[in-house]
């Protein structure tokens, strides 16, 4: 482990595209996997945090991600871009396909150390955001359960979604962390960071 008090995430560079996790990289170190609905803006939150405009394709077509997306950082650690789930304009024999590599690479990755599920903060903890928390914190994985495009809502209307959202969170009985964030507006960038720097066992306090 470095030494280092916090990554730098502008460091992540793409290393493979994988279809399932025995295309992945070695299973050793940490990884953490961004998950969410296909029109949560998980590629625009990891531009957002890497401070890079295209390391994550974005798309105006939900459901683009249809692979496994590995970044590595300079410390060695690892974010995934996992498929999108939920919406997506594609025939059902691919979506079958790309689901099962999203159950498989939570099922067995013994790398992965937590899990950022991203969802519209104007339509939080649907049926399929529930269930992967509930898997999540039934493996002991934490999550961070990410409120996405608060920029949408004014001040007083988020922090009400914001404050619902983490009662809510309380009945998944786990290490359920909610936050409010924005990739045009940069917000719930800092509390990001801090909580996948925790995650990846660097202390910013140390």
């Amino acid at each position: 482990m470095s030494e280092s008090k916090a990554i730098n995430y502008q460091t992540a560079k793409f290393i493979t595209s994988a279809p399932n996790i025995r295309k992945l990289p070695d299973d050793t170190g940490i990884e953490i996997a961004f998950a969410g609905r296909s029109n949560a803006g998980k590629s625009s939150a990891l531009n957002t945090l890497t401070r890079q405009k295209s390391l994550a394709r974005t798309s105006k077509t939900p459901g683009r991600t249809q692979l496994i997306n590995v970044f590595e950082l300079d410390t060695g650690e690892r974010l995934i871009d996992l498929p999108g789930y939920g919406f997506a304009k594609v025939p059902m024999a691919v979506k079958e396909q790309w689901q099962q590599a999203l159950s498989e690479y939570l099922q067995k990755r013994e790398s992965l150390k937590g899990i950022v599920v991203l969802m519209d903060i104007r339509h939080p903890f649907k049926e399929t955001d529930q269930e992967l928390i509930y898997w999540a914190v039934s493996s002991d994985i934490p999550v961070l359960a990410l409120l996405t495009k608060a920029d949408k809502l004014k001040q007083g209307a988020r922090k009400n979604i914001v404050l619902k959202a983490r009662q809510a969170a309380i009945a998944f009985n786990g290490d359920v962390q909610v936050e409010a964030f924005s990739s045009l507006k940069k917000f719930g960038v800092d509390k990001v960071e801090a909580k996948l720097n925790q995650w990846f066992g660097y202390d910013a306090d140390e």
